[in-house]
């Protein structure tokens, strides 16, 4: 047998024997978003949208009734009483077959929440000793179930109390059933406040009666707490954290280093740069809301463009932020190195394009000469700027603004070349091939265009994704390149031949953002899911038929 529950508000039995549901539960009044069984007392607790979590107790019934029955039998069985038990039930349960009855649910009573909000979570411990649940915040209720010696106790003084009580009112007054309540048999032991919204737990009992809980909060942070039960007040204490590795936010900007072997990856919070063969984070700097970066030549410095409009200049050697320059008064949406890598140009929603030059400058403080970025020319538009390339022959340069056209542009003299046109809505990210021919764009009307740049004319409209693409990229000495959308897929195209390659699945929202390693062996992308994924070029030949075959 097994349970299930779900936002109709039923929790339903299955028998897997059968694969027929045999007993629905209607006791609530909202969606069932948690479930728990404690096994040892046969009971489910369920979870719905209020603050209550409501307490059943389930009984296995032996005999199944048998098809040969006699009538006899079955005349008798439909008592005046078993009619009135029968309409009782009814309110919490409706059976399709009650005479193939396999368990009998019945409601205990309720266990009140502090929490006003849904249940997300409700777990029991392996033990089954312990209940714990949260909802949308970051409040952990924790809950104990008695075991049935400790019942008995607690039992054997409360008839002790009412034995003491009855002969103080009246000898001759018969003794009440004694009971315990709900409240009594699952207990509240403490609420447990992490530092940010639970996202989902999980804990263990040990023998001496000290609990270890594990949370996973909704910053990518893991907190561990040890609670001690056998304490008059238990007080839960944080044990342990783990913050490093990845990072607090949505990744938004990758990039490699020319060497194929470090990867930069920069969001909300911080710049990381992870060791690609080890998978390990070598170095972490604060930053700002960072949208776009790249490795300078050397690979010795990184430059990051954030959301406030700021470049931001770091070290990798030492770790430490070199400057800070208001580049943009909007935030700046891409940044491209230049071929000849003495400078690099940046586009920002302050409408314009941005040429800079690496320079090296003297610090009073310091003896040797450090790198140091110079604005040097500007090109002013009239719409937002979202993305910018260079042309690998240092001729053109590709914008693409936010009335959905792709607007080329001569480099030395700054004039307007060509202007793509076609996509319906903003183009979000481009790449122009390594030979100069072709220009891809995505776009958020889920197309990826393909242009000749001698003309500017379309060679053909491709529908990539399901939703918006967010990054385009080529790979290396060839025509192919990579997509990645908002349908939380990543996508290789062949520019020659205007087909689909291949789907590369294994994030599970969207994702914002990858690269290309410069030897076009590897990839990596980042999603939503808060995971930056590796993808590896293998050596086995790809055959386009085999692949639409598994798509199929």
């Amino acid at each position: 047998l097994f349970c299930s529950s779900g936002k109709d508000t039923l929790v339903k039995w299955w028998d897997l024997d059968t694969q027929h549901c045999f007993k629905t539960l209607v006791g609530h009044r909202s969606e069932v978003w948690g479930m728990a069984l404690i096994s040892e007392e046969m009971r489910l607790v369920t979870g719905s949208s209020d603050s209550e979590l409501r307490v059943w107790d389930i009984t296995y019934i032996q005999e199944v009734k048998d098809p040969d029955e006699p009538e006899s039998k079955k005349s008798k069985a439909s008592s005046p009483a078993a009619e009135e038990n029968t309409e009782e039930d009814e309110t919490l349960e409706l059976d399709e077959q009650p005479e193939e009855r396999l368990v009998k649910c019945s409601k205990v009573g309720s266990i009140m929440r502090e929490g006003r909000d849904r249940t997300v979570t409700l777990a029991t411990d392996p033990t089954g000793r312990i209940l714990a649940c949260h909802g949308t915040d970051a409040v952990l209720e924790v809950f104990s179930v008695l075991s049935e010696e400790e019942l008995q106790k607690k039992l054997g003084k409360k008839m002790k109390k009412a034995k003491k009580k009855a002969k103080q009112n009246s000898e001759e007054e018969p003794e009440k059933a004694v009971e315990l309540s709900l409240q009594e048999e699952i207990q509240r032991v403490t609420n447990i406040r992490a530092s940010s919204k639970i996202k989902s737990f999980d804990s263990i009992l040990s023998p001496k009666g000290e609990l270890k809980i594990v949370l996973l909060l909704q910053n990518n942070i893991i907190e561990s707490y040890n609670l001690n039960l056998s304490a008059p007040v238990p007080q839960a204490a944080l044990a342990s954290r783990i913050t490093m590795g990845g990072h607090r936010s949505d990744v938004r900007t990758l990039a490699f280093s020319s060497d194929n072997i470090a990867i930069l990856s920069a969001a909300a919070e911080s710049v990381k740069i992870w060791n690609r063969s080890s998978l390990q984070c070598i170095r972490t700097m604060a930053c700002e809301y960072a949208l776009c970066s790249l490795f300078v030549p050397g690979d010795r410095q990184v430059i990051v463009g954030t959301k406030t409009g700021k470049l931001q200049l770091y070290d990798l050697a030492s770790g430490s932020q070199l400057e800070t320059l208001d580049a943009h008064d909007g935030a700046v949406w891409s940044i491209a190195l230049s071929p000849d890598q003495r400078g690099f140009v940046t586009g920002g929603a302050d409408k314009c394009v941005k040429f800079w030059e690496f320079e090296l400058v003297k610090d009073e403080s310091s003896v040797q000469k450090r790198l140091s970025m110079k604005h040097v020319r500007v090109l002013q538009l009239d719409e937002d700027v979202l993305c910018v390339r260079y042309s690998p022959n240092q001729k053109l340069l590709a914008v693409s603004l936010l009335d959905c056209t792709v607007k080329i542009f001569y480099i030395d003299t700054l004039k307007f070349f060509l202007s793509l046109y076609g996509h319906k809505l903003p183009v979000l990210c481009m790449d122009i091939s390594y030979d100069g021919t072709i220009i891809a764009t995505g776009s958020a009307d889920r197309n990826v265009k393909i242009w000749g740049l001698d003309f500017g004319d379309c060679h053909r409209s491709l529908f990539a994704h399901d939703d918006s693409v967010m990054y385009l990229q080529f790979v290396a000495k060839s025509h192919l390149f990579f997509t990645a959308g908002k349908d939380s897929k990543v996508k290789q195209w062949d520019a020659d031949k205007f087909e689909h390659v291949q789907t590369l699945e294994g994030h599970h929202k969207e994702v914002w953002c990858l690269a290309v390693s410069p030897n076009g062996d590897h990839l990596v992308s980042a999603s939503h899911d808060k995971s930056l994924r590796l993808w590896e070029r293998t050596r086995e030949p790809l055959i386009l038929e085999e692949e639409r075959e598994m798509v199929r």
